[in-house]
């Protein structure tokens, strides 16, 4: 399981490499790298604000529209049985895919947060 860090709307995953001994990731959701280092938690955090805060200040400086951080739009691949079964299983319920498919996720996410 990663750990994820949030500043100002943005997220970074953190993990542990044994092979630079130190902790390591990347700004996760956007279309620009980020990639972010550090000694110790606290190390780590400072660095990931200081590069979103470059980050913003460089977009700014260069009239740059800052990665959009989530759309809220994404390509979901399934088998065409399943498409279909999901499809029949939202008509049931009187609602569409992609409310049937966005309920499933908020349940997962409900579930494993728990």
């Amino acid at each position: 399981m990663m750990n994820i860090m949030e500043y100002k709307g943005y997220h970074a995953h953190v993990e542990y490499s044994q092979e630079d001994k130190c902790l390591v990731g990347k700004v996760i959701g956007i279309e620009d790298l980020i990639l972010i280092y550090g000694d110790s938690v606290s190390e780590f955090e400072k660095d990931f604000h200081e590069a979103i805060d470059d980050y913003l200040d460089m977009c700014e400086r260069h009239g740059k529209v800052p990665s959009k951080r989530y759309s809220g739009n994404f390509k979901l691949r399934l088998t065409p049985e399943l498409h279909c079964d999901l499809s029949i299983a939202a008509s049931r319920e009187g609602t569409s895919l992609n409310s049937y498919v966005a309920d499933a996720c908020l349940q997962k996410l409900h579930k494993s947060a728990s």
